[in-house]
């Protein structure tokens, strides 16, 4: 049997094996605080990718130190970052799929306490290890610490720190890179009008509030290969009033699309604590809005939890790759339970595993 999950996927130059992608999912789990990855980092991917995943992308990496969420994220920020992400390409490689990493800054939700220390999380003093967090105003984050508004010439630096990582990301080996644009983090807060109050040439108007994400996407395309994706990540909506909208982000995403970005994951929320109505699937309707009006590939994520469902999400065109993020947490060979499940005969199963996956028996 086949299965639209199961069949290629080609953007640019890249193909993946399959339509169903592992999402980037922080482990927060750098020993050091140093940004630098771990063996923890080589195994955890390299089991993701084992299990039969089209892709795997790579835990939001921060361009910046005041850029991470938290102490124990990941970093791109300097040259001794590039070997140890070299070596998470390789384990990814060594499975069978392609590698990405989500390039990122936390903006005002930095310095926060990493959520597998503590769920209730809250921000870092600098007596605790924090830092100053910079955000497009000075308007702090529900229950985080105060913020600094980013002067001009700081946006730039910033700006050019993007490009930084990703000339680095490309040295380490990565097929593809992906700008995070979603969850509440700086590039969401430049987007949404209810964190930007600016009135430069960086706040107002939807065009000036996509100032920067449309030139960390320039920055950015301009350290890659012609041939290498670039892909981004917008939160669709906000589910607050006065929030960012569905249209808006279809905006966004077609001058991206301008920019040299190939393809648009679509998430939701994160810029404000928001009551949300979760359920299989419900994120979308949003992506297929986005696909629609944007004219550009999208990826659907959030509780896309069972084959028959990311069967009928690609099958019905309502996006082109399904991101499974949870369920890879729970089973690292999902994509090969699916398509046990399915009947599907799938080439990349291990040797070793072989008699507890022939789809036959």
């Amino acid at each position: 049997m086949t299965s639209p999950i199961f069949e290629p996927f080609t953007v640019r130059s890249m193909t993946t094996r399959n339509r169903l992608w592992v999402p980037p999912m922080c482990q927060y789990s750098v020993e050091e605080k140093d940004g630098i990855p771990t063996n923890y980092h080589e195994h955890h991917y390299n089991a993701l990718s084992r299990g039969g995943a089209g892709a795997v992308i790579v835990e939001m990496t921060s361009v910046l130190p005041e850029g991470r969420i938290s102490p124990l994220c990941l970093g791109l920020w300097s040259d001794e970052h590039t070997a140890a992400h070299a070596r998470i390409v390789q384990a990814i490689h060594d499975g069978g799929a392609k590698a990405g990493v989500q390039i990122a800054h936390a903006g005002r939700k930095a310095s926060s306490v990493a959520e597998r220390v503590s769920r209730d999380g809250g921000s870092l003093s600098i007596e605790e290890g924090g830092w100053e967090t910079f955000a497009p105003s000075a308007i702090a984050y529900p229950g985080l610490k105060e913020t600094t508004a980013l002067t001009e010439e700081r946006i730039g630096e910033i700006v050019e720190a993007f490009g930084a990582a990703a000339q680095r990301a490309v040295k380490a080996g990565y097929d593809f890179l992906e700008i995070h644009g979603a969850h509440g983090y700086l590039i969401t807060q430049f987007l949404s009008p209810l964190s930007n109050q600016r009135t430069d040439e960086y706040g107002g108007s939807l065009e000036n509030r996509a100032r920067l994400i449309r030139r960390v996407a320039r920055a950015m395309r301009a350290q890659m290969p012609a041939d290498m994706p670039l892909l981004v990540r917008l939160s669709a909506t906000e589910f607050v009033e006065g929030g960012i909208t569905v249209e808006e982000t279809a905006q966004v995403a077609a001058w991206l699309k301008e920019d040299g970005v190939d393809m648009a994951d679509i998430s939701t929320s994160g810029n404000y604590p928001a009551p949300i109505k979760v359920y299989a699937g419900y994120q979308t309707p949003m992506a297929a809005q986005v696909k629609r009006e944007a004219d550009i590939p999208v990826a659907a994520v959030g509780m896309i939890n069972s084959p028959r469902l990311a069967e009928y999400i690609v099958g019905s065109e309502q996006a082109d790759v399904v991101l499974v993020g949870r369920e890879a947490l729970r089973n690292s060979s999902f994509v090969l339970s699916w398509a046990k499940e399915l009947k599907v005969d799938v080439d990349y199963v291990p040797s070793q595993y072989l008699r507890a996956w022939n789809t036959r028996r």
